[in-house]
């Protein structure tokens, strides 16, 4: 029989295939070799002992019917390894379990069907309590993947996206998007141990653990959680020992159909000093990006955080806010903050001026070159009528008022002045300077006119 092994090997093959993951049948079975089957006994070869205690651990039951329904109920399998890789001289040969045997013994099982089952003891979650899903807004920036992250918390059996990877640069609400996903997954399922750590926590745990003596603890316990979520991954890139033994909880976790959650600022690809072996899990479940905020997301997180603290903010301060800080959700925290200290400290109201005080010190904008073609073309565009009408000598009202919005806006943000802006309208620099006065006295009296200003700056500022 030690002619068809071979072929005996690959019926094993096809079997694990359709019973297992594709990702988890390339990853354990597809490097085992069979090297004979003679007088029952099956010699396979496998990469290493590291490989043997998992197939014997996690598969132990698949192999065992597998091997009694190609090669018979009295096959002996024995595993064969080189404790140096690529050393022959090396060579280890280790006999399994009995693989006849339908069902392996689970580890620490008694013959007592009373004894009480030892329980993995309750761990703190370490989520925030205030990142749910509920206060989690919506754009089409992160609309794919906050969805990705309600199908994983509602269906904890669904291994579609294991493991999910989310990268974003920073600010953008991936430490929120993963903390709703654990509390969402806890509040359904009370009983499942879901664990939130940041890389350099679990960095740091890692150290201490190996200086102690207690690295097989620290091991165990990451093996015992359920759902696991890790922030920040990009910073264990160049801590290799920390990445190899992530890399074992990792396979364990994946290996028992645990749910892994990651996050990080930039995608696998470009992670440049992570282990590739670990890239390429990353990959095997969904990768989401985060991107930056688009300008309604960022106008609804403002108006959350003003409802959440019980003020009334000005629509064009929400505006003007909302226009200039881009990048971040976190900034844009940020400078709601500043802004209500500001007013609360100087005793005033919260007005455009202030925002635009706040914004000067604590955020560095970044404005596009701002010219009298650009102005003229986002006034006349506001006011609907052509740019060419701005040019006439018509003194239609609502011309006349584009107009001169046209020679403030261009004095004030274009810093030009009053004869350059009177040349480019074909009118004398004294028109130029009543319009400009004519602009500001009326400011303070008419709503409207601060409403169309605040959106106009909007626009020319972002």
């Amino acid at each position: 029989m030690e002619h068809n092994h071979i072929q005996m090997w690959e019926n094993c093959l096809a079997i694990f295939h359709d019973n297992l993951p594709k990702e988890q049948f390339e990853a354990w079975f597809k490097p085992v070799a069979s090297i004979s089957f003679v007088d029952g006994n099956l010699n396979i070869r496998v990469p290493s002992q590291f490989f043997v205690e998992q197939l014997e651990e996690r598969y132990f039951k698949l192999i065992s019917k597998t091997l009694h329904k190609v090669y018979g109920p009295s096959v002996k399998l024995f595993y064969h390894f080189d404790q140096v890789s690529d050393d022959p001289t090396t060579a280890v040969t280790m006999e399994s379990s009995n693989p006849s045997t339908a069902v392996a013994p689970a580890p620490g099982a008694t013959s007592n069907p009373f004894a009480p089952k030892a329980q993995p003891a309750e761990i703190d979650a370490q989520l925030n309590p205030r990142y749910t899903f509920e206060n989690y807004c919506i754009g089409v920036s992160n609309r794919v993947a906050r969805s990705i992250g309600e199908a994983i918390a509602s269906d904890p059996k669904c291994k579609t996206f294991n493991p999910l990877f989310i990268f974003g640069s920073p600010g953008v609400g991936k430490t929120h998007l993963i903390q709703a996903i654990g509390i969402r997954i806890k509040e359904l399922n009370p009983q499942q141990r879901v664990l939130y750590v940041t890389a350099r926590l679990f960095e740091s745990q890692y150290t201490t653990a190996l200086r102690s003596g207690r690295i097989n603890d620290f091991i165990n316990f990451y093996q015992s959680i359920d759902v696991l979520i890790l922030d920040d991954i990009q910073d264990l890139i160049g801590k290799t020992s920390t990445q190899g033994t992530f890399f074992h909880i990792f396979n364990h976790l994946q290996l028992n159909q645990k749910q892994i959650i990651l996050s990080s600022d930039t995608r696998p690809s470009m992670m440049e000093g992570m282990e590739k072996r670990m890239i390429d899990r990353f990959k095997w479940g969904m990768t989401a990006e985060l991107e930056k905020p688009d300008y309604n997301l960022r106008r609804e997180v403002l108006e959350r955080k003003a409802m959440k603290d019980g003020l009334v903010i000005p629509a064009d301060v929400l505006d003007y806010i909302a226009g200039n800080v881009t990048d971040s959700i976190r900034e844009l925290e940020g400078i709601m903050v500043s802004l209500i200290a500001h007013a609360t400290v100087l005793g005033c109201e919260i007005s455009i001026d202030l925002a635009r005080k706040v914004l000067g010190n604590a955020v560095k904008i970044n404005r596009r070159q701002i010219n009298f073609e650009m102005i003229a073309q986002e006034v006349s565009a506001y006011y609907k009528i052509e740019p060419d009408q701005l040019f006439t000598k018509s003194r239609r009202r609502e011309i006349s008022d584009a107009r001169q919005m046209v020679m403030f806006l261009a004095k004030k943000h274009a810093k030009m002045g009053l004869k350059a802006i009177g040349s480019r309208l074909s009118r004398t620099h004294a028109t130029v300077l009543y319009a400009c006065r004519n602009i500001e006295e009326r400011l303070p009296l008419e709503k409207r006119l601060q409403d169309d200003l605040s959106k106009l700056e909007s626009a020319i500022l972002s």
